[in-house]
């Protein structure tokens, strides 16, 4: 086993990736949500590991210090895929089985919707298709009011000053859930309280359009999605499924909240090799 962290640079940006499973082990990309790390999957990579598969976790597009652009068109959804893809090639990474949480997933499904090429298997969590995410908005009024959060989000400054007031009792009791470590709450907190850091993370938001359209998923998908999330209502999770034309598989955690990969990480990881190992099986032979 090889468990680190790595410096990787992708243009100008310098990326922390943290590593975990055999050097040689079929690579599997993991992507975090906000607001948290590449920490969040402390408790899924040593199970994936342990089936001999080699992780990559990045602290993303301005979540790593050394790759924070100040500009807020940067972390539309299609550079932070195409960033993603390139932290890939430099990774010497052609194609990955790939798993996102949360905004993790938005940026999983662009890549498997644009890059099928470099995705093997895809595992989205909480979130469901941006397309699916957009029509729920859209028509049902529970979904409409489950987001209304963002609204705060958008608000330069005025989000950044509410999030870490107080000691930044608002973005604690967002992570507040059982599961949720303490320690890697103060870490994202102390990270997030970093100079311009909480606005790169807010910017993902701030750059978010609904006229970004991601093309429907081809290649073998599944969708865990949690019925204690109070961001992702079921109209949104259940018409994920229309817009994967491949292999497709919806996963139910019931009593489990949107931080799933902390609160039920053997479900996430069983989610995950089950996906992969389907994926192996219906994959062309030469």
């Amino acid at each position: 086993m090889a468990v680190g962290m790595l410096q990787v640079d992708v243009g100008d940006l310098t990326f922390d990736v943290r590593t975990d499973g055999p050097v040689d082990g079929p690579p599997v990309l993991l992507l975090h949500g906000f607001p948290e790390t590449s920490l969040s999957w402390s408790a899924v990579t040593p199970l994936l590991a342990e089936a001999g598969l080699r992780t990559y976790a990045p602290d993303q597009l301005g979540y790593s210090p050394g790759a924070r652009p100040g500009e807020t068109d940067a972390y539309a959804l299609t550079n932070l895929v195409q960033v993603t893809a390139d932290l890939m090639t430099a990774l010497d990474v052609p194609v990955a089985d790939v798993v996102g949480h949360d905004w993790g997933a938005n940026v999983a499904w662009g890549l498997a919707g644009w890059h099928p090429d470099r995705v093997r298997t895809l595992t989205a969590v909480s979130v469901p298709h941006p397309t699916a995410y957009t029509l729920a908005f859209r028509a049902d009024p529970e979904q409409k009011e489950r987001s209304a959060y963002i609204k705060l989000f958008w608000q330069a400054g005025k989000a950044e000053e509410v999030l870490l007031a107080d000691d930044a009792r608002r973005l604690r009791r967002m992570l507040d859930a059982p599961g949720v470590p303490a320690e890697a709450v103060d870490v994202y907190v102390r990270q997030l309280s970093a100079p311009g850091a909480l606005t790169a993370a807010l910017n993902w938001y701030r750059a978010m359009s609904s006229a970004t359209r991601v093309d429907p998923v081809e290649v073998p998908t599944t969708y865990v999605w949690s019925d204690g999330d109070v961001a992702v209502g079921r109209t949104a999770a259940e018409a994920c499924a229309d817009q994967v034309t491949g292999d497709y598989r919806f996963v139910e955690l019931p009593g489990v909240t949107h931080w799933i990969p902390e609160q039920a990480p053997e479900d996430l990881a069983r989610a995950v090799l089950d996906r992969i190992a389907r994926g192996a099986v219906a994959a062309p032979t030469s």
